[in-house]
């Protein structure tokens, strides 16, 4: 008996990890197109997939929701706000500047 609840909880368990990570995923490609947006809009001339990829890995989970979200609402002063300042912090910076080294390397 208690063989067969183990083996229930354990497959339950797995099924939401499969549909977390689904979600998750789904987010990061919302995330990634506003993203893209917005470095294309506020970086003119900057190959866009690199730096949103970057920008992204930098991004907590709420905030990946955050901006996800407004590519169903639109995008707003402050998700161009957030963006940038992700993309400034040092993990960013430095993930960008791999990518451009990169293509020279």
């Amino acid at each position: 008996m208690r063989a067969g609840v183990l083996l229930a909880l354990a497959v339950g368990l797995a099924g939401c990890s499969v549909a977390n990570d689904v979600a998750d995923q789904l987010a990061r490609d919302r995330a990634k197109s506003v993203v893209n947006g917005v470095v294309a809009d506020q970086l003119p001339g900057v190959d866009v997939a690199p730096v949103t990829d970057c920008i992204i890995d930098a991004a907590s989970a709420s905030e990946i929701l955050d901006i996800a979200a407004a590519s169903a609402t639109g995008v707003t002063d402050s998700t161009v706000s957030k963006v940038l300042t992700i993309a400034q912090r040092p993990d960013s910076v430095d993930c960008i500047a791999k990518a451009a080294l990169g293509k020279f390397l």
